[in-house]
C-alpha cells in the first residue's frame, strides 16, 4: 500500500525495538579498523567497534553508504508507489546527506531528503516523530514541519577529554589540538545549526562538570522535555555523573544511555559522552 516511508542512517542513535515499532530503515555506514571494512549494525556492533578503535594502529575510517545502496533502497520502497523522506546526519561531518540527494536524483520512487543538522539520539528523535506521523497517514509536509520543529527544540552538547581523534578526522583546528596536547585541556563541544561549536574549554574535567552544571540549570528551567539521552565512548564516571543529575532533576523521565555510533566514536575518542534532549515541538 502506497504510504510514506522513513529512511535515515546508521549514525541515528535508534534502538532495536524503535527500528521495528516505528517501521524504519536504516542504510548502513561502513567502518574501517586496520585495513578491514566493518557495516554498523550488520558486522559490527556499537560496542564491537570500540573494542576494536582501543587496539587500532590506526584512527578508524568511516565512509558514508555508496550511491548505490542509497538507490536500492529507494527502489525498493517505493515501488509499491510509497513515497520516502530519507533523515541524514549533519553534513559538517559527513557527506552522507549529499550521496542520500543524488540517489534521490536517480531513483523513480518519490525521496525527499532531509539534512537533519543533528546525529546519534538527535537525529533519532527527528526519525521517531516523522515515523509515528507516517504511521498515522500524516501527508508530507506534515511530517517535514514537525522534524523541523523537532529539530529546532532539540539540544546535544558533548564532552571530549581528548581531542587526539577529531584532529586527526578534521573536525577541530590544528590550534585547539596544541593546547590540548600541551595543556591537558578538556572541551565541551554544542551541535546548534548544523555546525560543531566550542562552547567550554580548559584544564581538567571540572571545565566539562561546570559547563554541564549550566546545561542541568538550563533543563531544570525547560517544561516539557520529551525525551533525553546519553551516548558515550567508554565514558562510564562521566555517564553516572550526568544520569544522577538528570535522575534528581526529572525522576520520573527515563533517560536511554548507550554506547555511541562509530562516527561520534572515532571522531570523540575514548571518554567522550554527550547529552541529548528535546523539548515538545508544538510550543
Amino acid at each position: 500500500m502506497a504510504k510514506i516511508k522513513i529512511v535515515t542512517d546508521s549514525s541515528a542513535g535508534l534502538t532495536e525495538q524503535q527500528i521495528q515499532d516505528y517501521d524504519i530503515t536504516i542504510i548502513p555506514l561502513t567502518v574501517m579498523i586496520d585495513d578491514t571494512i566493518y557495516v554498523e549494525r550488520e558486522s559490527i556492533t556499537n560496542k564491537e567497534f570500540i573494542e576494536k578503535m582501543k587496539t587500532s594502529k590506526t584512527l578508524p575510517k568511516t565512509s558514508q553508504p555508496p550511491l548505490g545502496k542509497f538507490v536500492e533502497t529507494f527502489d525498493k520502497l517505493g515501488a509499491d508507489g510509497s513515497s520516502v523522506i530519507c533523515f541524514t546526519m549533519l553534513a559538517a561531518i559527513s557527506g552522507t546527506v549529499h550521496t542520500a540527494e543524488q540517489a534521490a536524483q536517480l531513483t523513480k520512487t518519490d525521496v525527499t531528503v532531509v539534512d537533519s543538522q543533528y546525529t546519534d539520539q538527535a537525529l533519532g528523535f527527528q526519525v521517531v516523530e516523522a515515523a509515528k506521523l507516517a504511521a498515522a497517514d500524516a501527508d508530507k509536509q506534515t511530517i517535514l514541519d514537525r522534524a523541523v520543529a523537532v529539530r529546532d527544540h532539540t539540544h546535544l552538547f558533548m564532552g571530549i577529554v581528548t581531542l587526539e581523534n577529531i584532529l586527526k578526522g578534521g573536525r577541530l583546528s590544528r590550534a585547539a589540538g596544541m593546547l590540548t596536547s600541551l595543556l591537558n585541556i578538556k572541551v565541551v563541544l554544542q551541535v546548534t545549526g548544523g555546525e560543531l561549536k566550542i562552547r567550554a574549554k580548559g584544564r581538567g574535567m571540572k571545565t566539562i562538570d561546570r559547563y554541564f552544571d549550566k546545561v542541568y540549570d538550563q533543563m531544570k528551567q525547560t517544561p516539557d522535555i520529551m525525551a533525553m539521552g546519553i551516548s558515550h565512548v567508554e565514558a562510564f564516571e562521566s555517564v553516572d555523573k550526568v544520569t544522577s543529575h538528570l535522575h534528581e532533576l526529572f525522576p520520573k523521565q527515563d533517560v536511554l544511555v548507550r554506547e555511541t555510533v562509530p562516527i561520534i566514536a572515532t571522531h570523540g575518542g575514548m571518554g567522550a559522552f554527550a547529552l541529548m534532549y528535546y523539548t515538545d515541538p508544538t510550543k
